[in-house]
C-alpha cells in the first residue's frame, strides 16, 4: 500500500469509518444467495442457446455438453461452500475468501479483473435485453433501448440491494410462468416425437458448442458477492449456492430433452427463438427472456460495488478510502458509481464481442483460484481449515483441471491475456510497502514445502559437500559487538547462507540484548540473508556457546561454522579452548576473527590467503585435509568476490630446493579448486615471521588454524602482519574441490 494512502487509511477508526447511520440489512438463504444465483444461471443463453446445443450435439451430446460445464460448477460450488462453513466470510465475497487464504497479493491480483469483468457483465447482460426487445419492438432505437435499460437498473441498485432483491421476485415469476409455457405445450406430450441421440456438428466440434454454453454457468458467484450482508454466510452461502446449482441443472437437463423434440437438428441451429415459437404463450416466454437478462444484469450491477469496496478497505486499489466508505443505509454507493461508470462506458463501445470471452476467462481464474485455496488447505491439514462441509480434495483438484480445460477450450491465446493481466497486478501489489497482515495461508505452504524438503534432504545426504553453504552461529554478548563486523558476516554468508545469532545474557540483561539482537536481524533480513535470533542466560560465555552447539545438532539448518573474536585479553584466551574442543567434537568448523586494533578491515581491497604447502604424494583431497585449508580457501573467495578485491595465495617453504614441488601443488590447487587466474601466487623461502614482510599489506589475512589453537600464534600474527585476521579451522563437511 501507497505510504500517503496507508497514513490516511489509518487515521480513521475502523469502526467509526464504515459504520452506517442505520443498521445494515441482512438477507437470508433464500434471497441473498439462492434467487441471485439461480436468476443468473438461468439467463440469456438458456432461451436463445440451448436449442442450438442440441441441434449440433443431439440430445445425448447436449446433455454431456450440459453436464460436463456443470460439473465444473458444482465442483467450485462445493469449494465455496467448503470455505464458507469454515468461517464466517467478511465483505468481497470470492475476493475475501481468496485473500483470508493465499494473501492480499493474490486475493487482489484476481479480485480486480473480477470487479472489471462484474460491471462489464452487466453491460453484456443490456445488449441481451437489447436484442429480445428488438425481437419485440424492432423500430425501437437500440442505444435507447440500452441507456433506458441501464438507468433503471442504476436507480435500483442505488437506492439499495434490498430493493434490487425484491425487483428479482417478479423476474422470479416471470422466469417461472415462462417454463410453464415451455413445459406445458402439447409438444411435452406428444409421445410420436423423435430425436436425434447424437449430433452431426456440421459447422462446428463438440469444443466449440461447450465454448458457446459454457458461460451460462459463471453466475454462480451473485449470492457469495453478498458474503457481508447475509445472516449467516456459513450457512447461506453452501445452502443458497448448491441448490441453485441443482435446480438449475435439472432445469437445463429438461430443456434439452424438450427441444430435442421440438424441431429437427437443422431448425434447431437455425432458430435460435424455438423456445418462444413452441411455448404455449409466447408472450411469457419472451418476457422471461427479458426478465432475465434484466435480472442478471442487476445482480452484476449489485454485486460489482461490493467487491470493489472490499478491495478498497483492504488498499489494494488508489483512493480506496473514499471508495470504502459507505451510505448512511449501508450500501456502497461511491463504489457503484465506479462500476456503472465502468458500464456506461461499455455500452458507449456498443460491442463487447471482442471482449466477451474474456470476462468468462476471468470468472474462471477466480473459479480455479478457489478451487486451489481449498485444495491447497486441505492438504496441508491445518487446524485452521475445519470446515463443517469437508470435500474429498479430488473435488477442487477437478474443479481446478476442468477450469483451465474451459479456458483452452474458450480462447487458449485470451486464456494467455488474462493470466498476464493477473500476473501484472500481483507484481505490481507485492511491489507495494507492506504493512502487517493478518496470517494466512501462505506461511502454512511455505513451512510444508520446508518439511518435505528436510525429509528428502535427510532421506539423500546431510553433508553433501556440494551442497555446501555457510551457515554461521555467532554468539553476542552486546548487541554493539557486530556492528564493525557486519559487513564482514555480510560478505562472507550471502547470497545463500544461513546466519544464526545467539545472544549471550551472563546478567539480567536478556530483554535488552533480545531487542537489540531483532533489530540487528531485521538488518541482516533487509540485506535478503536468512537470520534467526535466540538468547541464553548463562554465567559464563563458554558454557553458552557449547549448550547451543549441542542443542542445535537436531536442527535442520545445523550450524558448520562457529564465528568468534580473538579476546583482547590474555586472561580470556583458556576460556576459549572448551568451546574449540566441543566444536572438534560435533565437527564444526570455526573462525575466529582478529581485528586489527587500527586497521579493522581496511581498504578491503587486498586479501592475502595462506597456504602450507603440502608435498608429500598423496591425493589433493587428502592434503587439503591434513593442512586445514578448505574452509580459507572457500571463504577467501568468497570475500575476494563480494570485495573484488585482489587474491594473493602466499606460501613459504623452509628452503629453495622445495620451490618446485610448491609451486606445483599451488598450480594443482588453483586448478581443482578453480582459483581465478586473477589471482596471484606467491612462495617466499625462509622462516615464516621473518617472511611476512615480504607479502603485500593485505586487507584480511586468511590463515589455517590448529584444532587446538596457539592463542601465541594468532595474536602474533594479526600483530606481524598489520591487519585482521580469520583464522580457521575446518568441520570436515566442507570441500573446496567440490
Amino acid at each position: 500500500m501507497p505510504l500517503k494512502i496507508k497514513k490516511i487509511i489509518t487515521s480513521f477508526n475502523p469502526l467509526k469509518f464504515n459504520t452506517p447511520t442505520h443498521q445494515k440489512k441482512k438477507y437470508n438463504t433464500f434471497e441473498g444467495v439462492f434467487k441471485p444465483t439461480l436468476l443468473t444461471i438461468l439467463g440469456a443463453i438458456m432461451y436463445l442457446r440451448i436449442g442450438w446445443v442440441v441441434g449440433n450435439a443431439g440430445l445425448w451430446g447436449g446433455l454431456t455438453v450440459v453436464l460436463l460445464s456443470v460439473s465444473i460448477t458444482v465442483a467450485t460450488g462445493l469449494s465455496i461452500a467448503s470455505i464458507a462453513t469454515n468461517t464466517r466470510m467478511g465483505e468481497g465475497g470470492p475476493y475475501a475468501m481468496i485473500s483470508k487464504s493465499l494473501g492480499l497479493e493474490i486475493g487482489g491480483s484476481v479480485g480486480v479483473p473480477l470487479f472489471v469483468s462484474q460491471a462489464l457483465a452487466a453491460a453484456m447482460y443490456i445488449f441481451g435485453f437489447r436484442e429480445g426487445w428488438l425481437f419485440l419492438f424492432p423500430e425501437h432505437s437500440p442505444l435507447l433501448i440500452d441507456f433506458a435499460v441501464f438507468l433503471v437498473i442504476f436507480i435500483i441498485a442505488y437506492i439499495s440491494a434490498g430493493f434490487a432483491f425484491r425487483v428479482q421476485y417478479l423476474v422470479l415469476i416471470l422466469i417461472i410462468l415462462s417454463l410453464i409455457s415451455i413445459f406445458s405445450s402439447s409438444l411435452t406430450w406428444d409421445s410420436s416425437q423423435t430425436w436425434q441421440d447424437w449430433g452431426d456438428f456440421p459447422n462446428i466440434n463438440f469444443w466449440g458448442v461447450f465454448a458457446v454454453f459454457f458461460p451460462a454457468t459463471t453466475g454462480i458467484m451473485s449470492g457469495v458477492n453478498m458474503s457481508g450482508e447475509l445472516e449467516n454466510s456459513r450457512q447461506n452461502i453452501p445452502v443458497g449456492t448448491l441448490s441453485a446449482i441443482a435446480l438449475s441443472t435439472i432445469i437445463y437437463v429438461i430443456l434439452c430433452w424438450w427441444v430435442a423434440r421440438a424441431a429437427p437438428p437443422q431448425e434447431l441451429i437455425n432458430n435460435y427463438t424455438i423456445l418462444v415459437e413452441k411455448a404455449r404463450w409466447q408472450p411469457l416466454v419472451l418476457m422471461g427472456l427479458l426478465a432475465a437478462t434484466f435480472s442478471a444484469s442487476l445482480s452484476s450491477l449489485v454485486g460489482a460495488p461490493r467487491i470493489l469496496t472490499a478491495l478498497a478497505k483492504d488498499g489494494v486499489i488508489p483512493w480506496g478510502n473514499g471508495l470504502a466508505k459507505l451510505s448512511k443505509n449501508g450500501e456502497p454507493r461511491r463504489a457503484l458509481l465506479v462500476s456503472a461508470g465502468i458500464v456506461l462506458l461499455a455500452l458507449l463501445l456498443r460491442d463487447l464481442n471482442a471482449i466477451a470471452p474474456l470476462i468468462t476467462l476471468f470468472f474462471l481464474l477466480t473459479y480455479a483460484t478457489i478451487n486451489l485455496v481449498v485444495l491447497v488447505e486441505s492438504s496441508l491439514g491445518l487446524m485452521n481449515f475445519r470446515p463443517t462441509l469437508k470435500v474429498p480434495i479430488i473435488v477442487p483438484l477437478y474443479g481446478i483441471l476442468g477450469c483451465i480445460l474451459a479456458m483452452l477450450v474458450i480462447r487458449p491465446f485470451l486464456s494467455l491475456v488474462a493470466i498476464a493481466i493477473v500476473l501484472g497486478i500481483y507484481l505490481r501489489l507485492v511491489s507495494l510497502p507492506k504493512e502487517k497482515r493478518p496470517a494466512d495461508v501462505r506461511s502454512g505452504i511455505f513451512t510444508a514445502i520446508a518439511q518435505w524438503s528436510a525429509m528428502k534432504v535427510i532421506q539423500l545426504d546431510l553433508t553433501n559437500v556440494r551442497a555446501w553453504k555457510p551457515t554461521f552461529l555467532v554468539p553476542i554478548e552486546d548487541g554493539s559487538q557486530l556492528l564493525g563486523e557486519f559487513r564482514l558476516l555480510l560478505d562472507l554468508s550471502r547470497p545463500e547462507g544461513f546466519l544464526q545469532l545467539l545472544g549471550i545474557a551472563t546478567n539480567n540483561q536478556g530483554e535488552t540484548l533480545s531487542l537489540q539482537l531483532r533489530e540487528l536481524a531485521s538488518s541482516f533480513r533487509h540485506h535478503r540473508l536468512l537470520t534467526t535470533i535466540s538468547v541464553m542466560k548463562v554465567e559464563l560465555e563458554s558454557e553458552g556457546i557449547i549448550a547451543a552447539l549441542q542443542a542445535l545438532q537436531s536442527a535442520f539448518f545445523r550450524p558448520n561454522i562457529l564465528f568468534l573474536r580473538f579476546p583482547e585479553q590474555a586472561s580470556d584466551w583458556d576460556q576459549l579452548l572448551p568451546v574449540f574442543n566441543e566444536a572438534k567434537q560435533l565437527e564444526v568448523g570455526v573462525m575466529l576473527l582478529g581485528l586489527h586494533p587500527n586497521a579493522g578491515l581496511g581498504r578491503m581491497e587486498v586479501i592475502n590467503l595462506w597456504i602450507r604447502p603440502q608435498l608429500e604424494d598423496l591425493p589433493m583431497i587428502e592434503r587439503l585435509e591434513k593442512g586445514n585449508t578448505d574452509l580459507a580457501i572457500l571463504m577467501a573467495l568468497r570475500l575476494s568476490k563480494a570485495w573484488k578485491a585482489q587474491l594473493n595465495i602466499i606460501s613459504v617453504i623452509p628452503q629453495e630446493q622445495d620451490r618446485k614441488e610448491a609451486e606445483n601443488y599451488i598450480d594443482s590447487l588453483r586448478d581443482l579448486c578453480r582459483i581465478p587466474a586473477t589471482a596471484n601466487s606467491l612462495i617466499i623461502v625462509g622462516e615464516f615471521p621473518s617472511c611476512i614482510s615480504q607479502t603485500p599489506q593485505g586487507d584480511m589475512d586468511f590463515i589455517g588454524l590448529q584444532s587446538i589453537p596457539d592463542f601465541h600464534f594468532v595474536h602474533e600474527m594479526i600483530n606481524m602482519t598489520g591487519s585482521s585476521c580469520l583464522f580457521m579451522s575446518d568441520s570436515g563437511s566442507e570441500s573446496a574441490l567440490a
